[in-house]
């Protein structure tokens, strides 16, 4: 049975810094670049210096078969090399000689003032050299390597050398100097392009100090708010790497916001809920109390038996009718607010809307004649325009807007008050104004009047057992039909206005009075 060994270790690997890779892959590349370079010239400039030492090996054989001439002409016995490189005198320090005459082979070599005599050995060498050219390179064991010349003078075949040792020591002079100037070169480089580099990553390393105390930041709950921003240096949008900077900053920017928004909602939805529970809990504790009122009367009849009095039973029941009508009572008002909570949810995702051709101008003349009814002690008056303004979207719930409306002016203000509903279009869009000369609301709620469960103050009490929901159900449905609601109050005006995206009214409009049915639930 085979059992497991012990689990690896994760090999982690080595990863160098950005700058390191940077320098590292220029640095190679340009040292392998001038490495090229120095082949290619020390192979073109060897070239070029065996053309040359060719030249002056021919040169010089030329030169001392003139003088093997003019100075062994009348001789009749062979001439030796050695005797030649002692007496000839040719610009050069270091010289091969081969002569081969009728009498036979010599050879000596010249390496500055000193001749030496070349052996058989040697001599044959220089000999085996040579194939089918006149120029052959040979070396000779313990002497040096020579580029060699073979001619004829006269009766004799000299073959003539010069050391390749001056090509060899001038490439080698030109590779050491080439090599030390490139290496300082690229020593310098990379210190210039640390430095640029160093520079240049300057944002990058911003972003991330930046990136770096957002993280160690609390976001996942209360008011969270984030000031860090990469400085304004390091964020420029035209330079390649600032654009990152300027592109975190943006997004820190929208997170921000993104953030204050979550905690408006939090803190909204935390008095939603504050506010539907304070809602909730007064007819339940109406219910609860009467209830328990009825159970004491019937367990009091129940405990006196067949001795109780018909005044007993009579008292019993009429609190026991009076305790069921104060039950239904708040049981209704708490259907009434549940009813609008789950209106406003199903508004919120989109729903509970039937779209169509609406004459708006009809459903504000029924309206105004409803609200005329429910308000006799109001003056009610009606500006609209005599051609139809008709809009798309739900009847049913953009009279209920109006409605509310109308509802809020009437409860919220004094017996004579004069409210105004006026209808019209402007700039392509359906304008709808209920005007009232009442008291006005208060500047402080102003702002939140359009909220779930918002209060006006005394002198807009509620009066009517409201929930408080009705504004921000007519905000909502208003807001489902891509439009907007606002309200505009001072001391004796107060004016609600909604607009709405108009269109051409067609010749038979939809009539506003018979809205479509609602969707089911």
């Amino acid at each position: 049975m085979t059992t497991a060994g012990p689990a690896e270790r994760p090999r982690h690997r080595v990863r160098w810094s950005l700058q390191t890779r940077l320098i590292a892959t220029v640095v190679g590349m340009v040292t392998l670049i001038l490495a090229m370079i120095g082949v290619a010239t020390s192979a073109i400039l060897g070239n070029i210096l065996s053309a040359q030492l060719d030249n002056q090996v021919q040169v010089a054989a030329q030169r001392v078969g003139s003088q093997l001439s003019s100075s062994y002409s009348n001789l009749t016995g062979p001439a030796d090399a050695y005797t030649v490189l002692s007496q000839v005198r040719v610009n050069t320090a270091d010289m091969l000689l081969v002569v081969q005459s009728t009498s036979g082979t010599d050879g000596a070599y010249q390496s500055g003032d000193r001749v030496a005599i070349l052996s058989d050995a040697q001599i044959t060498q220089v000999a085996d050299a040579f194939t089918s050219s006149q120029h052959a390179t040979v070396t000779i064991a313990g002497i040096d390597t020579y580029r060699v010349f073979k001619t004829g003078v006269g009766r004799y075949i000299i073959a003539v050398g010069l050391p390749l040792s001056t090509v060899s020591s001038t490439i080698a002079q030109i590779l050491t100097t080439v090599a030390l100037v490139t290496t300082g070169g690229l020593l310098l480089l990379a210190a210039v392009i640390a430095v640029v580099i160093r520079y240049s990553l300057r944002p990058l390393r911003a972003v991330a100090a930046t990136a770096t105390r957002v993280a160690a930041q609390r976001l996942d709950s209360g008011d969270v708010t984030i000031t860090e921003r990469v400085p304004a240096s390091e964020a420029d949008a035209s330079d390649e790497i600032g654009s990152v900077g300027a592109a975190l900053n943006s997004l820190l920017d929208h997170v921000d916001v993104s953030l204050a928004a979550r905690q408006r909602n939090e803190e909204r939805m935390r008095a939603f809920v504050a506010d539907a529970s304070h809602e909730l809990r007064t007819p339940l504790a109406a219910i609860r109390g009467y209830s328990e009122l009825s159970l004491r009367s019937l367990r009091n009849v129940h405990a006196a038996g067949p001795a109780a009095t018909p005044a007993q039973l009579a008292i019993s029941s009429e609190q026991s009718e009076q305790s069921l009508e104060r039950i239904q009572s708040a049981s209704l008002r708490m259907t009434a607010l549940v009813e609008d909570l789950l209106l406003l949810a199903r508004l919120d995702e989109g729903k509970e809307l039937v779209y169509g051709a609406v004459d708006l101008t009809r459903v504000v003349v029924d309206s105004i004649a409803d609200a005329q009814v429910a308000g006799p002690d109001h003056l009610w008056e009606l500006d609209a325009a005599e051609e139809p303004v008709v809009v798309a979207g739900d009847a049913m719930r953009l009279h209920q807007v109006i409605a509310n409306l109308l509802t809020n002016a009437r409860v919220h203000t004094p017996a004579g008050t004069t409210v105004t509903a006026c209808i019209s279009t402007s700039d392509g869009e359906a304008v709808v104004r209920v005007v009232d000369d009442g008291p006005g609301i208060a500047p402080d709620i102003a702002g939140e009047l359009f909220e779930r469960f918002a209060r006006g103050d005394t002198s807009r009490a509620r009066q009517t057992g409201g929930t408080g929901l009705g504004l921000s159900i007519a905000k909502a449905i208003v807001t489902a039909h891509h439009g907007t609601i606002s309200v505009d109050s001072t001391p004796g005006r107060t004016a609600f206005e909604i607009r709405l995206p108009a269109r051409p009214a067609a010749p038979e409009t939809a009539d506003a009075t018979a809205p479509p049915e609602a969707s089911a639930e």
